[in-house]
Parts: C-alpha cells; structure tokens; sequence
C-alpha cells in the first residue's frame, strides 16, 4: 500500500499549480493523468491583465501576477526550461473612436498599470494596421505545451505519474481517508479541466466549456515580435512560427478540427497581414468556462477530503497559482475561500 498526503487527478496548468504547492510544502503526492483534456496542452499560454474587447481590468489581475511570474520562474528552474517569454501585448486600433476608447481606460486608477498611454505606429509594411497599437503592460506568454510536457516526465522520473484514466467507482472514500487500488491519501483533488462533467462528485457544477480551434502558421515575412490582439490573437512561436486563434464554439464539445474554423481564422487574419503564410497545425481543445467568469474551486459538501480545482477559463496562466494557494490553504489551515470562487456559491 502506497501511502501518500494528496491524489491530484489532472496535470494541466490547475493540477501543475496544486503539485507545486504540495511540493513547496513538503506533502507527498500521486497524479492520474490519461491526457485525455488537451486544453493547457493548446492554448496560447498568454498573461495579460487587460480584457481587450472592452478595455476593462482581468478580475484579480494584480495578485495573480504577483503569484504567478515566480512561480514559473521557480518551473523553470526545477525542470530546466525556458518557459515564460516576456513580450508586450499589441491592441490594433480600426479606427480614431478606439483609438479614443483606449486613453479613457488608460486614465482609470485600475488600468493604469496596465495600459500605456503612447500610441505605438506601425512599422512593420505587411501589418495592416493604420491606425497603430495600444500597448499593454506586465503581458507575455507562457508555453503550456512545454510546461505540461516537461512536468508529466518529471513526475514519472519522481514515481509520481499514474498515466491511466481515474475510474471514480474504485475510489473508496473513509472519513479520515480514502483509498484507490493500492494508493492510501488523506485528500484528493480532481483538476480535469472539462473532464469534470464526468466526476459524479462535482458533474452538478455550471461548468459549461467552449471549445477553440487554433492555428500554427508559418509566415517568414511577418517578423513580429509582440503578441497582437485584433479579431484574433496573433503570437509569435519562433523560427517565423505564429499561433493564430482562436475560435468560440458553444455546442460542439469534441477535439475534433473543423474545416469551418480554419476558414474562420484564414479570413479572420487576411484582412490583418499582407504576406503569405502556410498552415502547419490545427488543433482544438475545450476550455473549462463557467457562467459567471469565476474558476470553480472548494470540498464537496458530503466529503471533507474531496475537493475540486477548476474553471478557470481563458487565463489558466494566470489564475491557476492564485486559486491553488486558496485551495492548499483552505485544506491545510482552514482558511475561508475567497466567496467567489468558493462552490458554495451554487446551488446543488
């Protein structure tokens, strides 16, 4: 019998963050992880603390970076890669009305960390942007794809990964304890991403998913060296590699592409470049949305060492060590979670 403090079923961005508080605190763990959610694995990775569609402050935005810009630092360290890339965000303008839009927000006490107050001219000949950029602060990316990768093979080198599908019926739940197969843990916390609407502990919870299809483009003309937000995100990869996206579907849950959100994206970004560009990938993934913007996060309210770290949308980089340090400390100090983001907001 393996006898270890937690069982973190996930190791996307939220299950990476709840391992890393464990291990700062010395707790001993196991992960189950059949990399059947791909949503971390194909995102963007973005940092940004500004919604660029209305101008408006991220929810929380500044004590996530200050959780969040050491601790991957402290990642990249423990797994000997370069993961976060600092570069600034780029908000194209389409006319004088937004370019005015900007400056009023620019001004707000809340965004004024955030938003620079020059306006950054194009000087790049196959951007179509006349109107030039808004230039957001504190932004970059983070490659989730590299992160996930390279902390599932430390976990196996550290005996910590089970690669197989958790099966919720042989989980065997005591008041002190529980108990999967030869695993004995005091708590469990069940991190799946959209995986979640198949737990029969926490499948009640709003939590919808919206599927995105993204593109990886090669475009040797484009030289940009800043992410740039107009109808789509455009982000440079390297070696003239971009990822282009992404899309917003609410009925389809698959991770099936579709050759609909290709052309959506193809068209999308033709009327923002003007140099060729080759397709080189297409995937899709579906983000743990929820209605009302706020990560999911809290115990079961029959099970005290049953618990649930999730929801957290379209800015998993940032989030993810803010709502893991609320989750460790709840469990470990019993400390209040921040109402929120707390389940016991919704009714069961």
């Amino acid at each position: 019998m393996k006898e270890v403090d937690y069982i973190i079923v996930g190791n996307g961005l939220a299950g990476i963050a709840f391992c890393e508080q464990l291990r700062a605190n010395k707790k001993d763990f196991v992960v189950f992880d059949d990399n059947s959610q791909q949503s971390s694995s194909v995102a963007a990775g973005l940092y940004n603390p500004v919604i660029l569609k209305r101008f408006t402050k991220v929810w929380n935005a500044k004590e996530q970076l200050a959780l969040a810009m050491p601790k991957y630092k402290e990642l990249e360290q423990l797994l000997n890669i370069k993961i976060d890339h600092q570069l600034p965000v780029y908000r194209r303008f389409t006319s004088v009305e937004e370019q005015n839009d900007w400056f009023t927000a620019s001004d707000k006490p809340v965004l004024e960390d955030f938003l620079s107050t020059k306006l950054v001219k194009n000087t790049n000949a196959v951007i179509n942007a006349e109107f030039g950029f808004g230039e957001v602060l504190h932004s970059g990316r983070v490659d989730t794809s590299q992160l996930v990768k390279s902390y599932s093979e430390y976990l196996l080198k550290e005996n910590k990964l089970v690669a197989k599908k958790f099966q919720y019926t042989l989980l065997n739940i005591q008041p002190h304890c529980i108990q999967y197969n030869d695993i004995k843990a005091k708590h469990i916390v069940f991190a799946e991403g959209f995986g979640i609407k198949n737990n029969p502990f926490f499948n009640y919870l709003p939590l919808n998913g919206t599927k995105g299809e993204m593109l990886t483009i090669e475009a040797p003309e484009l030289k940009m060296e800043f992410i740039m937000k107009s109808s789509v995100f455009i982000v440079p990869l390297g070696n003239d590699l971009f990822w282009i996206g992404a899309t917003y579907e609410r009925e389809d849950k698959t991770h099936n592409i579709t050759e609909n959100a290709k052309q959506e994206l193809v068209d999308k970004l033709k009327q923002i470049i003007k140099c060729d560009f080759k397709i080189v990938k297409q995937v899709a993934g579906i983000r743990p949305t929820t209605r009302d913007r706020r990560p999911l996060v809290g115990t079961h309210l029959d099970y005290k060492n049953i618990h649930i770290l999730n929801g957290l949308g379209t800015r998993g980089v940032m989030i993810s060590p803010y709502v893991a340090a609320q989750l460790y400390n709840h469990i470990e100090n019993s400390a209040l979670l921040n109402p929120e983001i707390d389940i016991k907001r919704i009714k069961k």
